[in-house]
C-alpha cells in the first residue's frame, strides 16, 4: 500500500538526496508494517525520532511498534527542537 513519509528540520538529510527538498519521499509498505518498521531503514537515530504524527495524530512511544497505517496515510517525524 502507498503512504506518504515525511521528514523535517534536521531529519530531512536522512531522505534520499532527490527527496530532501521536498522533505517527502511516497513509499509502498506492508499493511501490517508498523510505523518502526517503516522507519528503520532510513537509519534515523532513535533519539531524533521525537514527534510522530499520522495524518496529524500524534502517536506515542509506546504504540510506534504496534501502530499500522492505512492506504494514503501520512507519517510525518520531527526531531526534538529548541528554540527560543
Amino acid at each position: 500500500m502507498k503512504i506518504t513519509f515525511k521528514l523535517f528540520a534536521t531529519l530531512t538529510d536522512y531522505l534520499p538526496a532527490e527527496s530532501r527538498r521536498s522533505n517527502r519521499v511516497e513509499l509502498d509498505v506492508a499493511p501490517d508494517a508498523s510505523i518502526s518498521q517503516i522507519v528503520e531503514p532510513f537509519g534515523l537515530p532513535p533519539r531524533l525520532v521525537h514527534l510522530v504524527l499520522v495524518n496529524g495524530r500524534y502517536i506515542e512511544p509506546g504504540q510506534r511498534l504496534s501502530t499500522t497505517l492505512s492506504e494514503g496515510d501520512v507519517l510525518a517525524i520531527w526531531p526534538p527542537i529548541a528554540g527560543g
